[in-house]
């Protein structure tokens, strides 16, 4: 079902806000951030947030991290990171309270992307020569981090320590090249599962912990499927956004719910993004 049919011209970092029990979603280059009953627009590229209190989100942005105040809708650069010819993509916070964001080419460059962390006000570069950083999310134990390049297809996995830093060396976790899937943003549900939106598909595919696939979950009319994010009261629905970017007019008209955001009720239960300690 469609949850949000403000189309985004490249929707991403969704996002279910546990003490206003909503969803947050940007649409990066329109430099906008959406709640279904509010938007806030900033005068650079924005993807990715967590929550800092109930009311400060911490926004990944092309210049770097912004603390934004809802209510007022003013915001304050807490980190500069990137350069002019680079934008935040995929984001999110993971168990210990930390934030993981990715940067890339405007024009999606080979190799010009990165991951970064940010922790209680520490900013540290974790990984380089990415060239469309995705797929960042966190086991339910807090004990290892997903990511992907998606220009390789492969989703990686590391080992975190107590603080959530990487330890060690990253390995291939989920190697969809075979199928030529392209895999986007991801999420982890209470079981553990690894969802996965991926591009080109029109899809939320779930795999197990041992990287097995399980079921997938179609974005009817929306083939960019770009960020998955568990939410509602119960968290159990699944939302998805999806993106119009690359596509023609003849594209957009054949699949006329691209851009829009989906809902999916009583697909799995989620668990609640963590507070960002800044």
């Amino acid at each position: 079902m469609i949850f949000d049919a403000r189309p985004c011209e490249l929707g991403e970092g969704a996002f279910w806000h546990p003490v206003h029990e909503r969803l947050f979603w940007f649409d990066i280059l329109n430099r906008t951030l959406h709640s279904q009953e509010k938007s806030w627009t900033f005068p650079h590229m924005v993807s990715a947030a967590g929550w800092l209190d109930a009311e400060h989100l911490l926004i990944a942005s092309e210049v770097g991290l912004h603390r934004l105040d809802l209510a007022s809708g003013g915001h304050e650069v807490l980190a500069h990171v990137g350069s002019p010819g680079t934008r935040s993509n995929d984001g999110r916070a993971d168990r210990q309270g930390g934030f993981w964001f990715g940067l890339m080419g405007k024009r999606a460059e080979p190799g010009a992307g990165s991951i970064w962390r940010w922790h209680r006000g520490e900013l540290r570069r974790l990984f380089d020569g990415i060239t469309i950083p995705n797929a960042i999310c966190f086991t339910s134990d807090g004990r290892a981090a997903h990511f992907a390049d998606t220009a390789t297809g492969r989703v990686m996995k590391v080992a975190l320590d107590a603080g959530g830093w990487p330890v060690g060396e990253p390995e291939v976790w989920l190697d969809l090249t075979s199928e030529g899937l392209n895999p986007d943003g991801a999420v982890i549900d209470s079981e553990g599962l690894f969802w996965n939106a991926q591009w080109g598909a029109g899809r939320v595919a779930a795999y197990a912990p041992d990287g097995s696939f399980l079921r997938a979950v179609e974005t009817p009319g929306a083939p960019q499927s770009s960020c998955p994010a568990f939410g509602g009261t119960d968290m159990r629905t699944l939302f998805v956004t999806t993106a119009l970017e690359h596509m023609d007019e003849s594209a957009r008209k054949a699949h006329p719910a691209s851009g829009q955001v989906f809902a999916f009720p009583g697909i799995a239960r989620g668990l609640p993004e963590p507070q960002v300690l800044s």
